[in-house]
């Protein structure tokens, strides 16, 4: 049931399979550092999403943060005077960029604070959830850098172009109502309800054809970089791969004869 991924003393990530319910389970588990991110960490996230890209029983994965104050604050900032030139810096190993090679669908429970590449991580994950309790900042500016892990491009995507910018220029927090309104988040839930919300929607997910769900995770990424007419296309020729598979098929006869589907990938 449980695979863990080798992590450093003070801290790591956790990796589980529920088989039943076909949905992963990384968790960032630092929660006396507020879930910073070390370079260890980094690559067990790496390994972790490997993991679940390799794994084809993996049909969803759930991404949170230890304990009940943060999801995570992004990279330990103590680790960062530990790379020898401003080149290492540029070519470490990126956690977010992992979380986008993520092929299956993701979904973040915001536990608690989510700034800089914490933001970043949450943002990497397709959809959302946020406790009533979180909070969401892109404080980088006020140390004298601005975040490196996609936080410009998919903050704005998110929440527009003047809330992106009112975040990253000011570099003050907002609270989970206000990441709502700016559609930074797709649903607020009381701390408890929190996972318990996010494993259902995973489940739900996961009880799709998963060739289906994975060709339109594809799709609303390329959807965003492309013009409308190429868009189109591009959603017909998916829409066309997918129809020739046996998970189509099945459907359709489930359909036909009023059961539900069962999907194998194929």
């Amino acid at each position: 049931m449980t695979t863990p991924v080798p992590a450093e003393s003070d801290g790591r990530v956790r990796f589980e399979v529920d088989r039943e319910a076909r949905i992963a389970m990384i968790t960032l588990d630092r929660p006396a550092k507020l879930n910073a991110v070390t370079p260890t960490m980094a690559r067990d996230l790496v390994s972790a999403v490997e993991a679940c890209n390799g794994d084809d029983e993996v049909r969803a994965v759930v991404l949170t943060g230890a304990g009940d104050r943060a999801f995570s604050v992004g990279s330990d900032i103590r680790a960062l005077d530990g790379y020898a030139t401003p080149w290492d810096f540029r070519n470490r190993i990126d956690y977010c960029d992992a979380l986008r090679r993520l092929r299956k669908p993701s979904l973040a429970a915001i536990n608690g604070y989510a700034l800089g590449g914490g933001l970043e991580t949450a943002l990497s994950c397709d959809i959302r959830l946020s406790a009533s309790t979180a909070s969401f900042g892109a404080p980088e500016v006020k140390l004298g850098w601005i975040g490196g892990g996609g936080m410009s491009a998919f903050l704005a995507r998110a929440a527009g172009p003047s809330n992106a910018a009112q975040m990253l220029m000011t570099g003050d927090p907002i609270d989970a109502e206000q990441a709502l309104r700016w559609h930074l988040v797709s649903e607020v839930l009381p701390p408890d309800g929190l996972l318990p919300r996010a494993r259902e929607l995973a489940t739900t997910i996961a009880a799709r054809a998963p060739i289906a769900v994975e060709t339109a995770k594809i799709n609303l990424r390329a959807a965003t970089s492309m013009s409308e007419d190429q868009a189109l296309e591009y959603e017909r020729d998916l829409q066309t791969i997918c129809f020739a598979t046996a998970d189509a098929a099945e459907g359709r006869r489930a359909f036909a004869e009023r059961r539900p589907p069962s999907f194998r990938r194929r």
